[in-house]
């Protein structure tokens, strides 16, 4: 018997919006006016929250903490499509899509510092972040299981990862369930190349990420993830997919980390300026700005005043944060078992002990 091809597969790239500016016309997608700039300051926002935080973290003023320069728009333009029942299921580097969806900035502030009050969300369901690589992604198939089995009609998960998590057995797991079980699930994948320091060809032979989806027979796509047109566009596709009863989806936002994974890592150990200098010219808020000004409804004078505005707010929030009454240092001993052991006891005095001694030692 002669061998038969079963199916031939193919994998589709999409970009609207390059980084000179230039709109494919044909997929241009009809966005709002008000809309957009949302999206622009909110990203925007995120990049500065971002720059300050680091300046607080560098000065010992808040703990270590992953930023997003370089992705937002891979993270903030799916917030632009959500409604506030669907379900936003993130890791750690979506600060613009969570301050969209109603957290606040000193909320952040609080969990990069430790305490608790930093997990408190908003009306939505947004939930916490995730630190643990890919475990979001079950946690989101899960949710999407349970709208599938309540019945309930019109409601869409979205998850973020990077390219690092879908080395996770959590993600073979996450894709597999999801397309057995039909869940309304957007799997966003954002593809920043590097898993910390290991670079996507050491963890992955793939050409794409998206040709995963083709696996577990789901639709998959690549997408330009500095790009906020192909996203909208990639995004709107699959979420009308998931409401409609369609089952997931799986894109790949091939974007950049264009600094540090973590406050505590250093780039330049394993990346060159050589790498970096080509995607700073991608940057997703330069692309954002000339394509806002090209249409007419931004310019220069605008952009000051947003920055004036945002830089305020930055400011009123550390001021707010560093002013707050001092929590509880040993708050964080509260939560950790619900019938606490002996011996948890015996550290949580002996913490206080040590307290106690540090503050007769300084007023000594």
């Amino acid at each position: 018997m002669p061998r038969k091809i079963i199916n031939k597969f193919s994998v589709s790239y999409m970009q609207i919006l390059d980084e000179n500016g230039k709109v494919d016309k044909k997929l241009e997608p009809d966005i709002p006016e008000k809309e957009l700039l949302h999206l622009y300051r909110s990203m925007t926002a995120a990049r500065e929250f971002d720059n300050r935080m680091l300046k607080l973290q560098r000065q010992g003023r808040i703990g270590t903490f992953g930023p997003s320069v370089g992705q937002e728009a891979a993270h903030c333009t799916p917030v632009l499509l959500m409604d506030k029942d669907d379900w936003f299921v993130g890791a750690f580097r979506e600060s613009g899509g969570r301050f969209m969806r109603g957290e606040t900035m000193e909320q952040t502030l609080h969990f990069y510092n430790g305490y608790e009050e930093g997990n408190k969300k908003p009306d939505s369901n947004t939930l916490p972040i995730s630190i643990v690589v890919g475990s979001q992604m079950l946690h989101a198939v899960g949710i999407g299981y349970t709208l599938n089995y309540k019945g309930i009609k019109d409601r869409a998960v979205v998850t973020f990862f990077g390219d690092g998590a879908t080395s996770e057995g959590d993600f073979s797991e996450a894709m597999n369930f999801a397309s057995v079980w039909n869940t309304p699930v957007v799997f966003i994948c954002q593809n920043n190349h590097w898993a910390i320091s290991l670079p996507r060809h050491k963890q992955t032979k793939s050409k794409t990420i998206a040709q995963k989806a083709i696996a577990y027979d789901i639709p998959g796509i690549q997408v330009d993830g500095n790009d906020i047109l192909a996203m909208y566009v990639a995004v709107k596709e699959a979420m009308d997919r998931a409401k409609s009863g369609g089952g997931p989806t799986l894109i790949e936002a091939v974007t950049y980390r264009l600094i540090m994974h973590t406050t505590a890592d250093d780039p330049t150990k394993y990346r060159t300026k050589e790498e970096v200098a080509p995607w700073l010219e991608k940057d997703p808020l330069i692309r954002t700005k000339l394509y806002l000004i090209n249409k007419g409804i931004w310019d220069e004078k605008k952009d000051k005043a947003m920055m004036d505005s945002i830089f305020k707010e930055i400011d009123e929030t550390v001021v707010s944060f560093e002013s707050t009454v001092p929590f509880r240092q040993d708050k964080v001993f509260d939560h950790v078992f619900g019938d606490p052991h002996y011996t948890f006891k015996e550290q949580h005095q002996e913490f206080l002990t040590e307290l106690e001694k540090e503050k007769n030692d300084g007023e000594a």
